[in-house]
């Protein structure tokens, strides 16, 4: 149990140190106004949760978890994101259809990348940004969580091993 845990606690710390050390004191570059993406994502059914973050080089990410491949069609259809693919890309058709790599069943993590633009103007969506990516990723069996996830909980992950943390000591009076 306490080699799970150092090994999670080595893990963070190579993961998020860059961040850390970066600071990420400077102010976020103004974004394009746009949809709420994060609420509509929410409100798909099948969405199992959304998280976003800023990285140290100024990429704005969202992660949406959903149920299935089912569910991740239900927003890929969705109105919102029809409207944004028709302004940022033309609506582009992928050949073989919308996802048609991804197995029907499983969770699927939708991670989609963005770099604003500088000196973007306010509306125009496609200037905005000088980077967009949208990825998909499927769990893989195994994994830690000490004291709780990135993921949301609903979502199954096969030999996924939980380490409840003991509780924070509330700090005494002086």
């Amino acid at each position: 149990m306490k080699r799970h845990i150092g090994l999670f606690i080595v893990l963070s710390v190579l993961v998020c140190g860059p961040a850390l050390v970066a600071g990420q004191t400077s102010a976020p570059p103004q974004r394009p106004a746009g949809p709420d993406l994060v609420g509509a994502l929410k409100a798909t059914p099948g969405c199992l949760g959304v998280e976003t973050a800023r990285t140290a080089t100024g990429k704005q990410v969202i992660f949406a978890w959903f149920e299935n491949k089912s569910a991740v069609l239900k927003w890929y259809y969705s109105e919102t994101h029809v409207a944004l693919m028709q302004q940022l890309s033309g609506g582009g058709a992928r050949p073989g259809g919308p996802l048609a790599d991804v197995p029907d069943e499983g969770p699927v993590l939708a991670v989609a990348s963005l770099t604003p633009s500088a000196g973007a103007q306010p509306g125009d969506l496609r200037a905005g940004f000088s980077q967009i990516a949208i990825e998909l990723y499927q769990p893989l069996p195994g994994g830690i969580a000490a004291g709780g996830r990135f993921g949301p909980t609903s979502m199954r992950v096969p030999g996924l091993i939980d380490v409840p943390m003991p509780p924070t000591p509330a700090p005494k009076p002086q």
